[in-house]
């Protein structure tokens, strides 16, 4: 245990995070929108908002690469903006978000569509506003499945392997995350590490899914 390196264990655990919080920016208007409106083509973007939980990470990696690469417009002009993501710990960031998306989004809305709309309206016919109504209303009532689902978007995260090693490469130091660390401690035979380094990682998911369970349970008493 002494001789691992835990780098790509404080990177995975930053990668995660951000990732958590880019989601969550993401993820829970999204999840709101697909729980309360009705507008054309709403099944179509709930697909494929849930599309990467079904892709094999190396597709989802591939089609990140197009998307971002050098050769792709977006990826040109992060590259003139000086924000490069291909081979950076901020395409880990991305490739993360993108895998654990539909963790959030599923959840939310669930916790959104279980939210009793008559304690909305009431509170329309108090005058409030829609914005009003969100953040006084429905997210205080949502909140126990928007901490679910950040907890096993985290989780999901910080176990990503193959859609990060896609995009963020796998270069010591920069982007190698703590999966791809074991990965590449077991392809040099260096099992006793490689089941430590698991050890660590597990024990940490665990951990922060009883510490997500017991602020769970605080909410909903």
């Amino acid at each position: 245990m002494s001789s691992l390196d835990f780098a790509p264990l404080w990177l995975s655990l930053r990668v995660s995070l951000l990732a958590t919080l880019l989601v969550a920016g993401a993820g829970i208007p999204l999840a709101w929108l697909l729980a309360r409106r009705r507008f054309w083509g709403r099944e179509l973007l709930n697909g494929l908002t849930s599309l990467p939980l079904v892709l094999p990470p190396t597709v989802l990696g591939y089609y990140l690469l197009v998307l971002l690469g050098q050769q792709s417009p977006i990826g040109q002009w992060l590259n003139r903006m000086g924000w490069p993501l291909v081979f950076t710990w901020r395409g880990a960031v991305v490739a993360a978000a993108v895998a654990s998306f539909p963790l959030l989004v599923l959840t939310a809305r669930a916790g959104f569509e279980g939210v009793d709309r008559r304690l909305e309206d009431m509170a329309r016919t108090l005058g409030r506003s829609e914005l009003a109504i969100f953040w006084r209303v429905t997210l205080p009532l949502a909140w126990p499945s928007l901490l679910a689902g950040a907890a096993l978007t985290f989780a999901r995260a910080l176990g990503d392997f193959g859609a990060t090693l896609m995009v963020a490469g796998n270069i010591p130091g920069r982007t190698q995350t703590a999966s791809i660390y074991i990965y590449d401690l077991l392809q040099a035979n260096r099992r006793a590490e490689a089941g430590g380094m698991a050890l660590v990682v597990t024990g940490l998911a665990l951990l922060l899914f009883l510490i997500s369970q017991s602020l769970t349970r605080r909410i909903l008493r």
